[in-house]
């Protein structure tokens, strides 16, 4: 664990507000969140990146199962966290973690419109709930903050995992 502390210098040099190597394990998955983009967000089937095409939460806990490690990475509305995790998997991989994946917040911004395939493959990925993973309890058990917007004056909370090995 104490090999990857780089990794949340560089991430807050990217602007994140914090960061924390986690124990994969502790990455919360749950039925429930894949509901919650079918019955709640638009973007549902429209983006590649988003349910139905992302990896269901039994795809999500069995991959969770092969990493023992992770950066979880904590944002706002200000934060880009898809480009953020993006730039932070690609490099853990290049520094020697063949297996490091992201998963970011929220559907893809990369395009105005997906096409039959992604045209931004190295950049894209699904969020970290439409994985299945359920957000506030990993945030939580991680020691961040996160609580329901309950109001357009609250202070949204963005959250982004890089697995890493």
């Amino acid at each position: 664990m104490e090999k990857h502390k780089k990794y949340i210098k560089r991430a807050k040099k990217l602007k994140i507000k914090d960061a924390k190597i986690i124990n994969a394990q502790s990455i919360a998955t749950a039925e429930w969140v894949r509901l919650k983009c079918q019955f709640g967000c638009g973007g549902y089937g429209k983006r590649l990146t988003c349910p139905p095409y992302s990896p269901a939460p039994e795809q999500t806990r069995k991959m969770l199962e092969d990493y023992k490690y992770a950066l979880l990475i904590h944002g706002d509305e200000h934060t880009d966290i898809r480009e953020i995790t993006s730039i932070m998997e690609r490099e853990i991989f290049l520094d020697g973690h063949y297996r490091a994946y992201g998963m970011g917040s929220g559907p893809c911004n990369l395009c105005s419109k997906c096409l039959k395939f992604c045209k931004y493959p190295d950049k894209a990925r699904p969020s970290m709930e439409a994985s299945g993973i359920d957000v506030f309890k990993t945030a939580r058990f991680n020691g961040f903050p996160i609580e329901v917007l309950n109001s357009t004056t609250c202070k949204a909370n963005y959250y982004g995992v890089i697995l890493i090995e």
